[in-house]
């Protein structure tokens, strides 16, 4: 029995990680990406420490809204700082940190559910 996920055309689903980028749709990406349902966009970020909400703000610009944002933090999850997660919060997206790999499996999953989900991935080695 096939239980692969049925994923529309066109949609993002993650293939791969590491080599610093990813696979994407069939795409490969190098360094940090914001992954939405239907695009990929580069994300100029390579560490932690440099996620902000002014480099988030392409997702909260997103339309129709984010409603949940995965953060893949590099090789480790790492805690937010309060003032990203509040303001995340403040503008209405729900903020997940784990580490870059299962950023990318929980995006697929939700991807497959449909959710309005999106998510900022720092590149791993």
């Amino acid at each position: 029995m096939d239980i692969t996920p049925l994923i529309p055309a066109g949609r993002g689903l993650i293939q791969a990680y590491g080599e610093g980028g990813f696979r994407i749709a069939g795409a490969r990406v190098t360094g940090s990406v914001l992954v939405f349902l239907e695009r990929v966009a580069p994300w100029p970020v390579e560490r932690f420490a440099e996620v902000t909400l002014a480099s988030l703000e392409e997702v909260l610009a997103e339309t129709p809204k984010v409603e949940l944002l995965l953060v893949g933090c590099g090789q480790r999850p790492l805690p937010a700082p309060p003032s990203l997660r509040e303001g995340l919060l403040g503008a209405g997206v729900a903020a997940e940190f784990m580490d870059t790999g299962a950023a990318c499996r929980t995006f697929n999953v939700l991807l497959a559910e449909e959710r309005r989900v999106a998510a900022a991935l720092i590149a791993v080695p």
